[in-house]
């Protein structure tokens, strides 16, 4: 499907090394999106922008800690001087430190707070203004659908995406004035890279569609993970014309398992 509003626009993505991310940027590039790619894995990040060149699309390389303020600051004012007015955001960098709070360091719940927390409002502060001068823009926030659910030994993450999800619903409100919309994705468990690090063997995919009652933690009612391209799809859709009247929404995709909470 083709969307509107896309196709020539200069969109940031962070995160954009791996993953959802990754799944972001390459949908956004086909679509015809200038695509400025962050992330602090450069390596990763250069060979995505060969792939994505080498299939005839626009698309940079921007390695960026976004738990900086000042780098960040730094990215945007090149991305806006080399590549051109942003029009897409889309936060999707995230970390996360699994272990109980009694074990849980400083620096884990520090650092998971630094990426999915600050690293939101740097780029979102960073980037709104521009947008805001120019009266449009468009802002997804990649969330969780464990940001209105307690999970056990996932307290940092949990919260980090709870106030970003938050952040996002209040950063939509301020700037709708200026035609600006802001949006959440919140997606439940994803084959990717982090989520198979959770596993404990083979059957790890299994075991999260099955859920856990020890854990508290329903299974998934449509019987499979999401794939990352299931997550991009829906950023695509938010940031696109097609949803010209939707703000504020936060697009829960987990295939059920939180049940429409």
């Amino acid at each position: 499907m083709s969307y509107t509003g896309i196709h020539g626009k200069v969109a940031v993505v962070t995160g954009a090394a791996q993953g959802i991310g990754e799944a972001v940027a390459r949908l956004l590039a086909e679509q015809g999106a200038i695509v400025a790619a962050v992330d602090i894995r450069e390596e990763q990040l250069n060979q995505l922008v060969t792939d994505l060149r080498s299939q005839g699309h626009q698309a940079t390389a921007c390695p960026v800690d976004i738990s900086n303020h000042q780098s960040v600051e730094d990215a945007v004012q090149r991305i806006e001087e080399t590549l051109g007015p942003i029009g897409i955001l889309v936060n999707a960098a995230g970390v996360l430190y699994t272990g109980a709070v009694s074990e849980l360091r400083d620096e884990e719940w520090t650092r998971t707070f630094d990426v999915n927390t600050h690293g939101v409002f740097y780029m979102s502060r960073a980037v709104v203004r521009n947008m805001a001068e120019r009266q449009s823009g468009a802002i997804v926030t990649v969330g969780s659908n464990a940001s209105g659910v307690p999970r056990m030994h996932m307290s940092a993450y949990v919260a980090s995406k709870a106030a970003s999800t938050m952040f996002t619903k209040c950063l939509a409100l301020e700037y709708a004035s200026d035609h600006i919309r802001c949006n959440i994705v919140s997606p439940g468990s994803t084959d990717t890279d982090m989520q198979r690090a959770l596993w404990a063997d083979e059957q790890g995919a299994q075991a999260v569609i099955a859920g856990s009652p020890q854990a508290y933690r329903l299974g998934i009612p449509l019987n499979r993970l999401a794939l990352p391209s299931d997550i991009a799809d829906s950023v695509l859709f938010l940031v696109s014309d097609q949803a010209r009247h939707i703000t504020m929404h936060n697009l829960c995709v987990d295939g059920g398992a939180t049940l429409g909470a």
